[in-house]
């Protein structure tokens, strides 16, 4: 519940021990120089799995020049037949990571899938660098930030998870003292995991949830920032691992807890400039420019469709359509609507600086829900929409209730659609992901579960 984009000030430079750009040091030269002893080289697919190959220091020439191979059919949804050609990683140097203190001499770069030598139409990291690209071409960069929140489970000797702090069972644990330092050594050493990558942590809160925990990072460049959510998610994966615990990103994993989201506090620059901040022409009263009002009108009225970018899974819907949990409140939208510091809405305006869209769940590729958001809020100023005044949430139009509805939505959204389809418009790579989502909706509509079993078995 943080908010992970500051007030004013430039974007943050640099990333993760990175080659700084233009630079003619080698990824080979930087991982020696860091006593790196392998490295992994790593993409995600559609459905946001981080697929790597773990690659000697000694190969990092050829990684940087040829690229490592994957058989993308096997690595999972990136739109391949076991007949098509391999997909290609190449490394991004700037994204370079050392991971030392996860593994000694382990480092991490995300790379760019490629295939048959050009930029892959299916790759997420491809489509969100095409869509940053093309905004960038008509004047605007985004920056971003991201809340990462998760849960600390323990899986019991019957197969069953738990909160990973027996003691962690008030009724409001939100930002419950005695339950982060419980948690102390974990989250402790994930901040200071971040602050050796110069990410600049800034907090680490116990969230809604039982067991559910939030960790803050500033903000910076979408890419940079959708780069590090793939790496912290691992991150906090495998320390969490080294403890004994499960970290989930499942949107809603507990019916009566609440869910985890992946909020992005979104602001649009110019040439170095910030475009949000108030104008003599702000209108609604929210310390915004008109450029920031059109960018929130487009977000609202393509909400429904970016909803199957942002919530991904059937899951993510018993998040969204959950009405109350334990704690007395959800933190899920359910309407398309907008306010000032209000937490009810689908786009929150903490202060003038940015917008929080708070759709997106802790299921939801970084990548795809950036370059979602960014194509809808860019419609909305290439229009010079108006999102009317600020209101109450109810007010707003009603958000998809099934992955299924939201699946509908996106077909019928050619900005949507077309926000899939950047890098290559004749690779079907919209029809592809709907019909990707479409059948998780109804292979898990044909698995009979325990609540079907409870109301009609007798």
């Amino acid at each position: 519940m943080e908010d992970p984009v500051g007030k004013g000030g430039q974007a943050s430079s640099g990333a993760d021990g990175a080659v700084a750009a233009g630079t003619t040091v080698s990824l080979a030269e930087r991982a020696r120089a860091d006593g790196v002893r392998f490295i992994l080289a790593t993409f995600t697919t559609l459905t946001g799995k981080p697929c790597s190959k773990l690659m000697p220091v000694e190969a990092a020439d050829e990684l940087q020049s040829s690229g490592a191979g994957f058989a993308g059919f096997a690595a999972g949804a990136m739109g391949q037949q076991p007949r098509d050609p391999d997909i290609i990683a190449m490394p991004d140097l700037d994204s370079y990571t050392p991971l030392d203190f996860l593994r000694p001499g382990l480092a991490m770069v995300h790379c760019d899938p490629h295939v048959n030598g050009a930029p892959y139409a299916f790759a997420p990291r491809v489509i969100l660098k095409k869509a940053l690209a093309d905004a960038s071409s008509e004047g605007f960069d985004l920056v971003a930030g991201a809340e990462v929140e998760y849960f600390l489970l323990r899986r019991g000797a019957d197969g069953v998870l738990h909160t990973a702090d027996e003691q962690d069972n008030a009724g409001q644990p939100c930002y419950d003292s005695r339950g982060l330092t419980r948690m102390y050594d974990h989250l402790t050493a994930v901040s200071d995991a971040m602050n050796g990558l110069g990410w600049a942590p800034y907090a680490s809160d116990h969230e809604d949830g039982n067991g559910q925990f939030e960790q803050n990072f500033a903000y910076s460049d979408a890419l940079t920032t959708a780069d590090r959510v793939i790496t912290l998610r691992y991150l906090l994966q495998m320390m969490a691992d080294q403890r004994g615990m499960v970290a989930s990103f499942m949107p809603k994993p507990f019916t009566d807890r609440t869910g985890s989201g992946l909020h992005l506090h979104l602001s649009l620059w110019r040439n170095g400039l910030e475009l949000f901040p108030q104008s003599s022409a702000d209108e609604y009263g929210l310390g915004l420019d008109p450029v920031a009002y059109q960018f929130i009108a487009g977000l609202l009225q393509h909400a429904p469709a970016l909803h199957a970018l942002a919530n991904p899974t059937v899951n993510s819907y018993k998040r969204t359509g959950a009405t109350t949990t334990a704690s007395g409140a959800t933190w899920a939208p359910r309407f398309a609507s907008y306010g000032g510091n209000d937490r009810t809405h689908l786009v929150r305006v903490p202060d003038g600086h940015r917008v929080e869209f708070r759709g997106a769940d802790g299921a939801a590729n970084p990548y795809l829900a950036a370059a979602g958001a960014l194509a809808a809020g860019m419609d909305g100023v290439a229009r010079e929409l108006d999102p009317g005044a600020p209101g109450v949430a109810e007010a707003g139009a009603s958000l998809p209730r099934t992955l299924l509805d939201a699946v509908h939505e996106f077909e019928s959204d050619p900005v949507m659609r077309a926000v899939m389809d950047v890098v290559d418009p004749a690779a079907g790579v919209s029809a592809y992901y709907a019909e990707l989502k479409r059948a998780e909706f109804y292979d898990w509509h044909s698995a009979v579960s325990q609540w079907e079993v409870d109301r009609y078995l007798v």
